[in-house]
């Protein structure tokens, strides 16, 4: 796939090892980057339904498609089922508009976006008087059951989960009948993420990074140590950019990063990782610097029955 590494799931599907994160691309921006993205060379586009950038995406890959650059069959579409659809007949319609947005017959790989569940409804963000997040004890056993229905119509070639913790992992893995195949996560090189990445492996389960940068500027304001002086080092030595050799931080270390941008310069510098090796002294050196200090660590809903931090992996 246009000299892009792919990994191979459980199921015999290919995934390529690098893709386009769309995560707050903002309207009018998100079609152009995936053009750009899909002419530079990337096959893998990431997003989800609460992105709300599901038909601009749609109309860049119809597009691209038209024109003759790539086939469908060429690439790999990643979209996520959000937390107010958990019930299990609401899992196929959830898919279906999706696909509806997307402009698409089926996407390549499905996902869980987060293991808990919200209060049903159309309203993406459902808030009490209080402006507190409301929360549904949906399990999402039931919700995988949808799923995997999802897999039975033809809808998605595969399916995974996202901000899934190993025992939520553990359990799922004991009801379901068709597995999932990833689990994304994120990884960057403040949260290197090693035992559930090991664990994951270890259950044919493949792990996809997102923030592989850490979100740069994220409102944390939390360092994501790309101006640390060891990455600056390494960037020096390998020709590369504090970026890049992040990415292939989080690359070397068994994930597949799907970096943010809207920039064509970005978009390829993120690609051209692939022809530099770290060593293990230099891997050591960057795992060093992690704090475990999430980016995305979803605070609003830290006391949700299936919120999947309160463990260390």
């Amino acid at each position: 796939m246009a000299g892009i590494p792919t990994i191979t799931f459980s199921n015999g599907y290919k995934m390529p090892i690098l893709g386009l994160g769309t995560y707050k691309s903002q309207m009018g921006d998100v079609k152009r980057a995936v053009k750009d993205a899909i002419d530079l060379g990337y096959r893998h586009i990431d997003t989800a339904f609460l992105y709300g950038n599901e038909k601009e995406i749609g109309e860049a890959i119809r597009d691209k498609i038209k024109d003759g650059s790539v086939t469908r069959e060429d690439l790999f579409i990643t979209t996520k089922l959000w937390n107010n659809f958990h019930k299990e007949e609401q899992v196929v319609p959830a898919c279906k508009q999706s696909l509806a947005n997307l402009g698409l017959d089926y996407v390549d790989l499905f996902l869980v976006h987060w293991p808990f569940a919200f209060k049903e409804g159309d309203d993406v963000w459902p808030l009490d008087a209080a402006g507190n997040l409301c929360d549904s004890d949906i399990d999402y056993l039931e919700t995988w059951k949808g799923m995997e229905e999802c897999v039975h119509q033809g809808l998605t070639r595969s399916i995974g989960i996202s901000n899934f913790n190993s025992e939520q992992i553990t359990r799922l893995l004991k009801s379901a009948k068709i597995a999932p195949v990833n689990n994304q996560i994120e990884v960057n090189v403040n949260v290197n993420q090693e035992k559930l990445i090991d664990f994951c492996k270890k259950h044919d389960i493949t792990v996809t990074a997102y923030s592989p940068l850490g979100q740069p500027g994220n409102v944390s304001g939390i360092d994501n140590k790309l101006d640390n002086p060891i990455i600056l080092q390494l960037a020096k030595k390998y020709n590369k950019t504090s970026a890049q050799i992040a990415l292939r931080y989080v690359y070397q270390h068994g994930t597949a990063p799907i970096p943010k941008s809207v920039t064509k310069s970005r978009i390829k510098e993120n690609m051209e990782i692939f022809d530099f090796t770290l060593t293990s002294d230099e891997m050591n050196a960057i795992r060093k610097l992690g704090t475990g200090q999430r980016v995305a660590f979803f605070t609003p809903a830290k006391n949700f029955k299936y919120f999947p931090f309160n463990i260390p992996f």
